[in-house]
């Protein structure tokens, strides 16, 4: 075999690889095929797998199918209430038609191009209606799906499907921060005071429950002292009634010596009385019954009860 049959066997070799190269392509399961026929989309490849084309006439672009993630720059929203707020957002799409989203926006550099402009125009078109404030309550989640809404519905003419729109940072802007932080700090003061002021408002009002209650259960309780004090003395008046009347000698001698003991208990007391006085009277029965022969002790007729004297230091 001379040279030029093996050089001939070498061109046809590499046209058939350039051939095979130029029919067959591969679709990823992570991508999605868009044929263009001399610049002009002929048919959309969705499913993985080797695919043929025709050779020199057909081109293949592919698009990701996957999840992606858009960060947009930091931009500089004007609230409603004139404050400046910087705030980064960022979104996540899917290319969902690849023959439109070539139509449109023609690759993905040019899709996050315009995608940025979408975010950035809704962002300020909510935010600059409410005032500063809303972005730190719970409003917030409202916002965010006001701004979600307003991209999704403008993104879908390219061929994509916005699934989210989120805030990550939203800060003020350093030529605000100091007198907003200055009026939070005010703010926040004067809330504390009011709780103070409401504490010590709930405080007295409890202390002085507390004080009257306290006064009603003491005034019950003497009340009921009374009662039973009264009760007690009335019982004990009736007890000493019946005494006398069971035995009136013996009840006047026997409070006669409850006299004698509480006067003369105390060996330093010193009593000054007259010879005849009411309180020595048993003794002077018992001296004369002694000598009369009667005996001593024994009181003679009913005696009153003898009301104690007042011992003198």
């Amino acid at each position: 075999m001379n040279r030029s049959v093996l050089t001939a066997i070498g061109i046809v070799a590499a046209a058939v690889i350039i051939v095979s190269m130029s029919t067959f392509y591969m679709v990823d399961q992570r991508k999605q095929a868009l044929v263009l026929q001399f610049g002009k989309p002929v048919r959309v490849v969705q499913e993985p797998g080797l695919k043929m084309k025709i050779p020199f006439v057909q081109d293949v672009t592919l698009f990701d199918r996957r999840l992606l993630d858009f960060d947009a720059d930091a931009q500089e929203v004007i609230m409603a209430d004139q404050k400046r707020l910087v705030v980064d957002a960022f979104a996540r799409y899917r290319i969902v038609d690849p023959l439109r989203f070539f139509q449109t926006v023609g690759t993905e550099a040019n899709m996050r191009a315009r995608l940025s402009a979408i975010v950035i125009a809704s962002t300020r078109n909510v935010l600059g209606q409410v005032p500063f404030a809303a972005v730190l309550t719970a409003k917030r989640a409202d916002l965010m799906r006001q701004i979600s809404d307003l991209v999704v519905g403008e993104a879908t003419s390219f061929g994509i499907e916005v699934l989210d729109v989120r805030i990550m940072r939203a800060d003020l802007h350093p030529d605000n921060s100091p007198a907003i932080f200055a009026r939070m700090q005010t703010e926040r003061e004067r809330e504390a005071k009011q709780e103070r002021a409401e504490g010590s408002e709930t405080a007295q009002r409890i202390r002085a429950e507390a004080e009257r209650d306290r006064t009603i259960t003491l005034a019950d309780a003497q009340r009921q002292a009374q009662i039973l004090r009264g009760q007690g003395d009335a019982d004990a008046t009736r007890i000493f009634a019946e005494a006398f009347n069971l035995d009136g000698e013996f009840y006047a001698f026997y409070r006669s010596l409850q006299a004698y003991r509480q006067a003369l208990t105390d060996g330093s007391a010193t009593l000054v009385l007259t010879p005849d006085s009411e309180f020595f009277r048993f003794f002077r029965e018992m001296r004369g019954t002694v000598e009369g022969g009667t005996p001593a002790g024994t009181p003679r007729g009913p005696v009153a009860p003898v009301r104690p004297a007042t011992p003198r230091q």
